[in-house]
């Protein structure tokens, strides 16, 4: 393989961004990164679409907040087409809700094998970090090197982003 070829996305990449967006500003995310890293990029999709009331974390009955009550429910996804198998290294997106990934993530996650890959983790908040959403995950994706990543709020320059990338080492 040539690098120009790979450049032109001729040949499947050995990265896959993979990301979850309930309003639009983690998919923005995600598609800079995945133009900074050469990967291929691929939407997490819930079988029914969040609206607006769904995702008013200030309503204790809206679905956002029911599901994120309930450690153990799976949101169920729109498809499983990501071809995991094809990676090595998997960068994983998704907005923090409650102090931690959405539960489709952890459905994303249970519906392929990701033994032997390395997972980097990025998001975007409105205000909150990490907190212990990489121990959250080790539970879906058992033989993962699942790693913290960075929150992507804002517009990360690509030069931002190829210097965190080349931190990763991968």
């Amino acid at each position: 393989r040539r690098s120009s070829d790979l450049m032109r996305g001729s040949f499947m990449s050995k990265k896959l961004v993979a990301y979850f967006s309930a309003s639009g500003v983690t998919r923005a995310a995600a598609q800079n990164l995945a133009e900074a890293a050469g990967a291929d990029l691929y939407e997490i999709r819930p079988a029914v679409p969040y609206t607006d009331d769904d995702l008013d974390w200030t309503n204790k009955k809206s679905r956002s907040s029911v599901e994120m009550q309930d450690k153990t429910f799976r949101v169920p996804m729109a498809d499983t087409d990501a071809k995991i198998a094809a990676y090595d290294v998997v960068f994983l997106g998704f907005p923090i809700w409650w102090y931690t990934a959405p539960s489709i993530v952890h459905s994303f996650f249970e519906a392929y094998d990701f033994a032997g890959k390395t997972v980097a983790l990025f998001a975007t908040s409105g205000g909150s970090g990490f907190g212990n959403t990489a121990k959250d995950l080790k539970i879906s994706a058992p033989g993962a090197d699942i790693r913290e990543g960075r929150l992507l709020n804002g517009h990360p320059s690509a030069a931002s982003l190829k210097k965190w990338l080349d931190a990763l080492g991968l």
